[in-house]
């Protein structure tokens, strides 16, 4: 009877870790990817660095902003993007 409790126990654990752990963590990487892959020239992204500017070249994973009046052109790779700015709530918003 005792190694039943442990063995229900140790099962109950599991399925904690799984529920608290490991399935918010493959939602949050799946979020990841698709704000990765809604990336495109003309969009306004945010760095993890706080430079805000538009995309003007995507090519591999390295991405090219445009910042500022001047045009100042800047390379970073995709992971440093951290916020995107959507297109679609600017215009409804402007509606």
């Amino acid at each position: 009877m005792n190694w039943i409790m442990i063995v229900g126990y140790i099962l109950l654990l599991v399925v904690l870790f799984y529920f608290m752990i490991l399935r918010p963590n493959k939602k949050r990487q799946k979020e990841e990817q698709e704000r990765l892959n809604s990336l495109a020239i003309g969009v306004e992204v945010t760095t993890i660095g706080g430079i805000v500017g538009t995309i003007v070249n995507i090519k591999d994973d390295n991405i090219t902003i445009e910042t500022s009046i001047d045009k100042t052109l800047i390379e970073f790779k995709n992971w440093a993007i951290r916020d995107v700015k959507k297109i679609e709530s600017d215009e409804a918003a402007s509606k």
